[in-house]
């Protein structure tokens, strides 16, 4: 996909032909910073559909709320129905960090409760990216916080194609090592399950159900299906399986990773003792020395995003 397609009901009026030819031209001249002025009402979104239909660039437009996002996504929906208009918000229903009350001795853990469908839309966000230009990403700000490295996620996804040689229990190890758990009697997302010479497979970005059909150790058919009815909704010729989680370290980096949490650990449980702070030290090294082993297993754990530094190579 290349070219933004605006289908609007209705043309440019008032002062909006000069604010979109304006925007434009700053735009082109690569001017960083401008606003676009007007009351509630006066057609802002479409001036900036407008906008982006005639730049023709990944568009990313922030909101200071999810309800805000929410309403820009659904009408810029509207002017790109053949566009791919992504939501990237927070994925969490509630949320309670950590905490610590020296008084009582208390230790809170972290708590919280992820959205699945949040969590789909934002995966189909990052796939929209890596496969078209013509994507617009309408987010809280929320999402300046790190995901992981792009080019790690990318290279971490599984290519498959038709009449491609490969073995099916190589493929089920490569779905294992991004993220995906095998369960044969509930498939849904970041899921998969082997029936025969069938592989179906939940991807974390959509809610359809991906059909690879083996023959031997050829590929045969890959399909769209249905999750209920188990009907073919596309037949593919090949895509990408791309990781079910956003966090995704390949495994001679994960090693380096836990060195160096190793070593920042060290330093703090230092720190602590020095201060006096024993059961503090204590349960900072039980919960990161928990964490490490989980990362050394399976490439994730809990609050992953803590080590975000770390896993980067940063």
């Amino acid at each position: 996909m290349g070219d933004f397609n605006i289908q609007a009901p209705f043309e440019p009026m008032g002062d909006q032909p000069r604010a979109i030819a304006g925007l434009t031209q700053f735009l082109k001249d690569q001017t960083r910073y401008q606003t676009l002025l007007g009351a509630t009402g006066t057609g802002k979104t479409h001036t900036i559909a407008r906008v982006i239909d005639q730049i023709g660039k990944p568009t990313l437009v922030l909101a200071h709320n999810k309800t805000l996002a929410a309403q820009l996504c659904n009408e810029l929906r509207e002017f790109f129905p053949d566009n791919a208009v992504e939501y990237f918000i927070s994925y969490y229903d509630y949320y309670q960090p950590e905490a610590y009350i020296p008084v009582t001795d208390t230790y809170i853990a972290k708590t919280a409760s992820i959205n699945d469908e949040i969590d789909m839309l934002r995966h189909s966000a990052t796939r929209s990216l890596f496969e078209r230009r013509d994507v617009i990403v309408v987010a809280s700000i929320s999402c300046i916080y790190g995901l992981g490295i792009p080019s790690e996620y990318l290279k971490a996804s599984i290519p498959l194609q038709v009449g491609m040689e490969i073995n099916q229990r190589q493929v089920l190890r490569d779905l294992a090592s991004i993220q995906y758990e095998r369960n044969d009697l509930d498939l849904g997302r970041g899921r998969f399950r082997v029936k025969g010479d069938v592989l179906e497979i939940g991807p974390a970005y959509e809610d359809r159900i991906i059909r690879v059909e083996f023959f031997g150790d050829e590929i045969d058919a890959i399909r769209y299906v249905d999750p209920i009815t188990g009907a073919t909704l596309q037949s593919m010729e090949g895509l990408n399986i791309y990781p079910a989680k956003h966090f995704v370290t390949p495994e001679e980096r994960v090693e380096a990773a836990c060195q160096a949490i190793q070593e920042e650990l060290k330093q703090r449980l230092e720190e602590l003792e020095k201060e006096g702070k024993l059961l503090e030290a204590q349960r900072l090294e039980q919960r990161t020395r928990y964490d490490l082993e989980m990362i050394r297993e399976v490439g994730y754990c809990n609050g992953v995003e803590n080590y975000a530094r770390h896993l980067a190579g940063r």
